[in-house]
């Protein structure tokens, strides 16, 4: 029986919506149901109006009744830092948990961390990313200072260990260890294919391709829709001449939606593509991910993907590009497709996937995706942290 620990996370939660926000808090609830208790401290300020690219940083949800959050912290608010580590030292905080996703962020939380580990607090920081995937000549020295803050880290790919390990010296190599990004299973349980399809408005005799999150450069939109283009006009050996996809892309732009719109009238794409481009709420995830047959990632960069995990969760085949550690947790052949970073590859893994019959799908690839996403339980990303 593990003692159990009083412990802070310090990063993104509630009111803020997104990604973060997601895994700061399963993450809460996952130590809570193993006996610990658990305080969240988040920002009164996150990003200054003029660096955020979305239409809002907050969520329209309600406050979950079950976490305790605080928000105490703006990120560019130095007084701030100093008044956090305070409440770490007043709620006697044994285990001081970070989540690090981007350098701009290293002055507020390592210098929180610097003040908690100086009152004895032991610090591990889950690690997103090291290097960012839009980088910065800066980005070495703000991340150099954070790495010095912290005690140990856990990174959720081998090439964010990897460029973890760049910044410590080879006799602290031993504090980065491997745990890879868990399920994301907060989004409810799986819906009927043609029920999700109805209630989104989507046909239901379409292969339905979906790219969902955030919409920047790097995830690489752009591509999957010249494959897209690509796809729908090969010859396939079936009794339909091209194969019969429908692309569904759902999520927020956070970058100029132009360019794509443009790129769609460039591929004669106009009345092929649905897309649903406000922020997805956490209630309406499941929709997507019930609705869809292909969870397509077509990434330029990447880390590691909390899309894939969504996905492994409602049992969905993914395409993935060979970037970061996306093939690391998608078997190619066995839970969908892994592809260079090309277009012409992309489109022929969608061509071959039309052409498997909707009940062969499931035949092929949901019992390895069953079994494989065993090795993602939350439980395995707790008990890393905890021994770090």
């Amino acid at each position: 029986m593990n003692q159990p620990l009083n412990i802070a996370i310090l990063g993104t939660a509630y009111p803020y919506r997104g990604g973060l926000v997601a895994f700061n808090e399963r993450l809460a609830r996952q130590f809570q149901a193993e006996g610990h208790t658990v305080h969240i401290f988040t920002f009164t300020l996150q990003y200054p109006d003029f660096l955020f690219p979305g239409k809002t940083q907050y969520s329209d949800s309600p406050a979950p009744a079950d976490l305790a959050i605080t928000r105490t912290m703006n990120s560019i608010g130095p007084c701030s830092w100093w008044r956090t580590a305070k409440l770490l030292k007043k709620h006697k905080i044994d285990l001081l948990v970070i989540k690090f996703w981007i350098p701009l962020m290293a002055p507020c939380l390592g210098t929180i961390a610097r003040l908690a580990r100086k009152q004895g607090i032991r610090v591990v920081s889950v690690l997103d990313n090291v290097i960012p995937h839009e980088p910065h000549f800066w980005d070495k020295w703000l991340i150099r200072y954070f790495i010095r803050s912290v005690d140990s880290f856990v990174a959720m790919s081998e090439s964010v260990q990897q460029d973890c390990l760049k910044f410590l010296p080879g006799d602290k190599q031993g504090r980065v260890k491997l745990s890879p990004h868990p399920l994301y299973d907060n989004f409810g349980a799986p819906l009927d294919k043609a029920a999700a399809r109805k209630e989104l408005g989507l046909p239901e005799d379409k292969t339905l391709l979906l790219f969902f999150g955030f919409i920047r450069d790097y995830k690489g939109l752009d591509l999957l829709m010249r494959a897209y283009a690509e796809a729908r006009k090969s010859k396939v050996e079936s009794r339909k001449p091209k194969a019969d996809l429908l692309l569904v892309v759902a999520g927020e732009f956070y970058n100029n939606s132009e360019q794509y719109k443009q790129l769609e009238q460039e591929l004669q794409l106009e009345g092929t593509i649905a897309w649903h481009t406000d922020f997805i709420p956490d209630e309406r995830v499941r929709l997507y991910f019930s609705a869809a047959d292909l969870i397509v990632q077509p990434y330029k960069s990447a880390t590691q993907s909390g899309v894939t995990q969504i996905a492994y969760h409602f049992e969905r085949p993914m395409l993935v590009t060979n970037v970061g550690g996306l093939a690391e947790i998608v078997p190619d052949g066995k839970v969908g497709y892994v592809c260079p970073v090309d277009a012409h590859a992309i489109a022929d893994a969608l061509s071959r996937f039309a052409q498997i019959p909707a009940n062969e799908r499931e035949q092929l690839f949901t019992a390895n995706i069953r079994n494989e996403k065993k090795k993602y339980a939350w439980s395995v990303m707790t008990e890393s942290i905890r021994k770090q």
